[in-house]
């Protein structure tokens, strides 16, 4: 993919830009294949309750995170240029490193919401000084209003950082600057099909409403941060490792599945994300 200058005006605009068929049904089938094996990346998932949920219990996102990208079909789709380049060139980085990777699960009629947030709101926290950060959100299956796509407020990425709450073990913005938001921009739902993509940076605010439907939303999602972004504290996530790219044509030649060496799965609490 050719990042052309229409498209980065349209990313600095509203903080975000869809890419359809980022990868073809070869490349999808083999994402799906790799979190679908049973020896795969399932065997390190974690439940992270819904914040909108009350005490029920009866709703979670089943999710997988990782730190390093490794050398398994996962990785080679964090490493191709179309997605690692094309995130320097949107959010205007002269290098970006892989800061984490993570398979999100949502089950039919089980699977759980994601408050309305930025992921610097989170990040912010865990060491790092600049937004200078971005996320590449890969559709395994289709995802649609009803089973839970995300929403986004194109533009808010613009209002900088703001102040964040925690809700039931999820970091939400806050309410009064919310609804403020959200009266000043109007709210946008981003359907996806398998192997679309969408590039987020992180300060825009979003969310990903429950899936009521009888149908699955599996989604991959690879965040990448600027070098001078290597956390300053103790945190779950590396400090600046170089991502080492690979071809567009990598993913189609990847057979690795279940080989996760040095790929340092995720085993704290969510506020580290």
């Amino acid at each position: 993919m050719k990042v052309t200058s229409e498209m980065k005006t349209m990313f600095d605009k509203h903080g975000l830009i869809v890419v359809r068929s980022l990868f073809d049904d070869e490349e999808n089938s083999k994402l799906r294949q790799a979190a679908e094996h049973k020896d795969g990346l399932t065997n390190h998932s974690f439940l992270q309750a819904d914040a909108n949920d009350g005490d029920s219990g009866l709703r979670s996102i089943e999710m997988v995170l990782w730190n390093h990208p490794g050398n398994d079909v996962t990785g080679m789709m964090a490493r191709v240029h179309k997605m690692a380049t094309s995130m320097e060139i949107f959010m205007g980085c002269k290098e970006m490193y892989h800061w984490h990777s993570k398979l999100i699960m949502k089950h039919a009629r089980s699977g759980g919401s994601h408050v309305w947030h930025q992921d610097y709101g989170y990040w912010y926290t865990g060491g790092v000084l600049y937004p200078d950060m971005g996320t590449v959100l890969v559709a395994i299956d289709k995802c649609t209003p009803e089973n839970g796509c995300l929403e986004v407020l194109p533009g808010s990425h613009k209002c900088g950082r703001v102040d964040h709450i925690n809700v039931g073990g999820q970091m939400t913005v806050d309410p009064k600057r919310l609804q403020l938001l959200k009266d000043h921009i109007k709210t946008y739902q981003v359907p996806l099909n398998p192997g679309d993509a969408i590039f987020t940076h992180a300060n825009l605010v979003h969310w990903a409403p429950q899936n009521n439907s009888d149908t699955r939303r599996w989604c991959y999602g690879i965040a990448y941060s600027d070098v001078q972004n290597s956390p300053y504290n103790d945190t779950f996530h590396p400090v600046y490792t170089p991502l080492i790219k690979v071809d567009d044509d990598a993913v189609r030649k990847c057979e690795n599945f279940t080989d996760f060496t040095g790929k340092d799965f995720y085993k704290r609490d969510y506020d580290s994300f």
